[in-house]
């Protein structure tokens, strides 16, 4: 072939090359994978909670068919951080709704990811002591065993509880045990006390008796949210748009007052009892609508931060993680105008630590 020619095919090549590019990076990913907790239903993993709803709307599975992508949820159960934590750092999941510490102690170890939609006003955690016992707070309990799963979103409520009633995590015998293991240790003697979440159900077991709990407190609770891979996220901000968008139509949706039935229905489906439910719902400090709250207010800015320095004190990570470099709130900023739900919600602030 002459010079000329081999120009010019170099130059058909380099045409080809360039239109297959430009294709591709328009293509989009073939799906998008969500990672949430399950359980089981009738011989089958099943979700619940706002990913749940957001399933059975079906919405979003519909937007992203008609831009040819397949949505793809990810079940969950045992160890969820470590799982979801493991699956990011593969590239199997695209976003993830799951705990907060967790996910920072994966962003710490270099995979990167970002909270795309605020869960609400998070989750309630509670002290336990036995049937018998004479305790009535954290007080009456120093130096006695504590059981506490380590390194699990709810220890940082412990230590939160320890610090605000001015006491050290030294004056008490912390054990390292999961909820299930750690009731069994309360029930025996093993233990003195329980931190755990859930603990409704095990006062109505018999297996304890509550003496805390974070209602009231809302920079005392845990957070779970709608994690989305930052690389991801950065790619494909339309279809990230769109999973924000379900995530809010779903949490505008339990946020109604006619809903609150159905919401408290699906909470019973993993065998929780309906008045254990209603329990865990039952909040006067909290308005319905805003425990269902997408806002990222100062009281998810300061949560993050907490959660950060808890971390970095305790040595699960190596390096701190600054609270803004873990939220993006674009996608929600971007729903909110799209739904006219702007003004739906109010922020909230955090009380200020004396």
């Amino acid at each position: 072939m002459s010079y000329t020619g081999c120009l010019r095919a170099a130059s058909l090549l380099g045409l080809a090359l360039s239109l297959w590019h430009g294709t591709a990076a328009f293509a989009g990913p073939p799906a998008i994978r969500i990672a949430t907790t399950a359980f089981t239903e009738n011989g089958k993993l099943a979700l619940s909670g706002i990913p749940y709803r957001v399933q059975q709307e079906g919405w979003l599975e519909q937007e992203l068919q008609k831009r040819g992508v397949k949505l793809e949820w990810f079940p969950v159960t045992g160890d969820t951080g470590a799982t979801i934590n493991e699956a990011f750092a593969s590239g199997r999941i695209d976003f993830a709704s799951y705990g907060d510490l967790p996910s920072v102690i994966l962003n710490a170890g270099g995979v990167r990811t970002q909270v795309v939609v605020p869960a609400g006003r998070g989750t309630d955690l509670f002290l336990l002591v036995a049937p018998g016992s004479t305790a009535t707070s954290i007080r009456d309990l120093k130096g006695k065993r504590i059981s506490i799963h380590h390194g699990r979103p709810w220890e940082l409520g412990l230590l939160h509880l320890i610090e605000d009633n001015k006491l050290s995590p030294k004056d008490f015998k912390l054990v390292n045990m999961d909820i299930k293991p750690g009731a069994a240790a309360l029930a025996t003697g093993a233990v003195d006390a329980l931190f755990v979440l859930n603990g409704y159900q095990l006062e109505d077991k018999g297996v304890g008796r509550i003496i805390w709990t974070s209602k009231g407190l809302p920079e005392r609770k845990m957070r779970a949210e709608l994690w989305g891979r930052r690389d991801f996220t950065q790619a494909n901000g339309a279809l990230t748009e769109l999973v924000a968008t379900a995530w809010i139509k779903a949490q505008y949706w339990a946020a109604q007052d006619a809903n609150r039935e159905l919401v408290i229905k699906d909470g019973t489906r993993p065998g929780v009892a309906d008045s254990v439910v209603r329990r865990v719902y039952d909040d006067p400090s909290l308005a319905w609508k805003d425990r269902w709250s997408p806002l990222f207010d100062d009281v998810v800015v300061r949560h993050y931060r907490d959660v950060s320095s808890f971390a970095r004190q305790q040595k699960l990570i190596r390096k701190d993680i600054a609270a803004e470099e873990l939220l993006e709130p674009r996608f929600v900023a971007a729903a909110l105008k799209n739904l006219g739900l702007g003004a739906y919600w109010t922020a909230q602030t955090a009380p200020v630590k004396k």
